[in-house]
């Protein structure tokens, strides 16, 4: 293969990176610049054009899949096959690494590798040695510290406790663990990258013996790198073997799991003299899509700066839709949806945006609603979730004692100290007597068969189902979720899960209770009742996603849309305090990551980009009023075409500046006028939405708050 015929293909700037003879380059890729093809290329030209041996590339990157993908285009492009080279993630070439010097390592020869569920097993177990109760200390957090602090290359002995109880107490578990890990040969994915890194460190003959094997390294997703991923590239690539990084500083998003963006910016100050080519010609994207994404990135600070540009199309303006609230902006979504789908568009084609997973569940109503198969892409359904299920387990098992899978469920959820032993006895009891969990329970307690403890944690527990039975006696729906939700402990079991994914999970609760408050809305007696809802939940669930080769809708938060690519894409929810978020608000690095994930957001449409906001949306438990996010200001004016909705929709009363009411004239029910329900009391009509019998009426009651009602069952008295 001759050097004209590999780079041919190449615009300038591909062919100008693949060629560089620089011992330092920086490849700063904009989305969809093609920064793999010149990755691959480069790596062809090294070996054709410099004559490297296959043997001696190393080529870093950050899931299996972008290995697997480099390894088979490299294959391709050399036709011959790409085994010699080191090609994998960190983790895989850690461990390849450790597998070849477990000896220098002061590891055993067969050591093993703990996945994410081993690992917390083990924490788990250290934690029951140390007599930690769950409930205070969560198993999940203290494996995020063992994993955070390896991530910054900290040992136990490395971290001061500044004379805290709790870093104290964490920094103990860490220490167990670690020696539980030695005794046992056993390393997690963690120990693998900062293991490797000592072996550099502690091995200075191994160091340089790679040092003079690697000729060229080369790394993908500079951005996403973390402070020991950095330590040891660099030691590594030391002052003499060639090192290639390609990234985008704009397309950094995961701050929040370790990634550092300063590794980017500063490489040029930490591996010396850098030649930075910029890829900034686009192959996926319209113009008017790219202008309004470097519109956008525009404000963002300290950036190596790049203006994404494209040879196609000019393509169609953003269509924003101001919905008046969360129910109709999912209406829209689907409508826009189906007509795609009679113009011809794959399912599979569609994609939907979102900021927290927990907006999934209204949009994910619209697409049942509509017979639109989708995927909730990289997650769970909302009523599959976990921490949801928990929820309505303990709902069920105070409708039905008898529901053995919910007393299971959350017996020990959270954690009350009642081990498997102690559970083994109970279902025991239950198959002799042939009676329900609840049953044995009693009669385990009446005979004493369990410890005193977990005697006393069980009676606790049937205590609190009991209480919450009679409390919840005369109480509305969402009144009852929101109690239970509360007294079972699981928001406060969350809340002591630090991170994003325990913030995720009480956002997830507490937007169950906005679910029950919907369904309470929309419903009359017994069909609005609890009984009720758990069967629309149970419903909701067992309607099951498409399977993932199935051509369905996708549905996935901005993070997980990273790397892929729509011809029509819809972000919803960009609003102020929800995204941005509300956390982001007075932190200028949180903000500015928030306004790399809208970057992120707004390249990954190709054709169509549709942005919603909601003047009202419920969500996380309340109501709240947002005004639109300042993403959508930061938009060239060019860009953007409002869409009106398609069914007339009266406004709430506070009409933005600049934006006409539109009264639905099909309904007796006009803005302001004053009604009276039979069960609610009086209230003043706030809006209405649609026409015909399903039309809807939100109204806003005196005694009870404001209601959803449809309009043919509302039963209201206009006064």
């Amino acid at each position: 293969m001759h050097q004209s015929s590999l780079i041919q293909s190449l615009n300038s700037a591909q062919a100008q990176a693949v060629t560089s003879m620089a011992d330092r380059l920086l490849v700063l890729a904009g989305a969809g610049s093609g920064k793999t093809r010149v990755l691959v290329h480069r790596i062809a030209w090294l070996i054709k054009e410099q004559q490297l041996s296959p043997f001696s590339i190393l080529a870093v990157t950050f899931t299996n899949k972008a290995a697997a993908e480099m390894r088979n285009r490299i294959e391709t492009l050399m036709r011959a096959p790409s085994g010699s080279m080191w090609v994998g993630t960190f983790h895989g070439i850690a461990h390849r690494l450790l597998r070849m010097h477990w000896q220098e390592a002061g590891l055993p020869q067969n050591f093993q590798i703990l996945d994410s569920d081993d690992q917390l097993r083990l924490v788990k177990r250290i934690m029951r040695q140390q007599e930690l109760d769950e409930s205070r200390w969560p198993p999940k957090q203290a494996q995020a510290f063992i994993n955070s602090n390896k991530d910054e290359g900290l040992r136990p002995d490395h971290i001061d406790d500044y004379g805290d109880i709790y870093q104290k107490t964490l920094i103990g578990v860490y220490r167990q663990y670690q020696e539980a890990c030695e005794r046992g040969g056993m390393l997690d994915f963690a120990e693998l990258l900062l293991r490797s890194h000592e072996l550099w460190l502690h091995q200075p003959q191994l160091l340089a013996h790679y040092q003079q094997r690697f000729r060229h390294i080369l790394v993908d997703e500079f951005q996403d790198t973390n402070r020991i991923q950095y330590a040891w590239l660099q030691m590594l690539a030391g002052k003499n073997v060639p090192i290639t990084i390609v990234g985008d500083d704009d397309q950094s998003i995961y701050g929040w799991r370790g990634a550092r963006i300063e590794n980017i910016r500063s490489f040029g100050d930490d591996f010396g003299r850098t030649e930075v080519v910029r890829l900034e010609q686009n192959y996926r994207s319209t113009a008017m899509i790219l202008n309004a994404a470097n519109g956008v990135i525009a404000n963002n600070r300290d950036r190596l700066g790049k203006q994404l540009w494209t040879s196609g199309e000019d393509g169609e303006p953003i269509s924003l839709y101001s919905a008046f609230n969360e129910v109709d902006e999912a209406r829209f979504v689907a409508e826009r949806i189906q007509q795609a789908l009679q113009q011809g568009l794959r399912r599979s084609e569609i994609a939907i945006l979102y900021r927290s997973n927990a907006q999934s569940r209204v949009l994910e109503e619209a697409m049942l609603r509509g017979s639109i198969p989708y995927r909730i892409y990289g997650g769970h359904r909302f009523f599959e979730r976990a921490e949801i299920k928990n929820a309505l387990a303990y709902l069920r098992l105070i409708c039905h004692r008898d529901d053995d899978a919910a007393f299971e469920r959350v017996v020990n959820t959270p954690s009350r100290g009642l081990g498997d032993k102690s559970l083994e006895r109970i279902r025991n009891t239950a198959r002799e007597l042939k009676v329900p969990m609840w049953q044995a329970s009693l009669t385990v307690l009446q005979h004493k068969e369990l410890s005193t403890k977990a005697g006393k944690s069980l009676h606790e527990f049937l205590g609190l189902i009991e209480l919450l039975d009679q409390e919840l006696r005369g109480l509305g729906l969402s009144e009852q979720a929101e109690r239970v939700i509360e007294a079972s402990g699981l928001i406060a079991f969350h809340q002591n899960e630090k991170g994003d994914r325990g913030e995720a999970r009480v956002e997830n609760l507490k937007e169950l209770i906005s679910a029950t408050r919907e369904f309470e809305a929309n419903g009359e007696g017994d069909s609005a009742s609890l009984a009720a809802f758990l069967d629309h939940a149970a419903l909701e669930a067992g309607d099951t996603q498409a399977q993932a080769d199935e051509d369905c809708v996708q549905m996935m938060t901005l993070h997980s849309a990273k790397g892929l690519e729509f011809p029509i894409v819809f972000m919803v929810g960009v609003e102020e305090g929800l995204f941005p978020s509300m956390k982001s608000a007075d932190d200028l690095d949180r903000m500015e990551e928030e306004r790399r994930l809208a970057y992120v957001g707004i390249t990954r449409a190709m054709k169509k980009l549709f942005i919603s906001h909601a003047e009202s949306r419920r969500i996380y438990g309340s109501e709240a009023l947002h005004a639109p996010s300042r993403f959508i200001r930061e938009i060239p004016h060019h860009c953007l075409q409002e869409v009106r909705a398609a069914a007339k929709i009266t406004r709430p009363m506070a009409v933005p500046r600049g934006r006409a009411a539109v009264q639905n004239t099909d309904t007796p029910y006009r803005l302001g006028r004053s009604v009276r329900h039979p069960k609610f009391g009086d209230g003043v009509i706030m809006g209405c939405e649609g026409q015909g019998p399903n039309s809807r009426v939100r109204v806003n009651f005196a005694g009870a708050g404001e209601k959803w009602l449809v309009a043919q069952y509302a039963r209201l008295e206009l006064l």
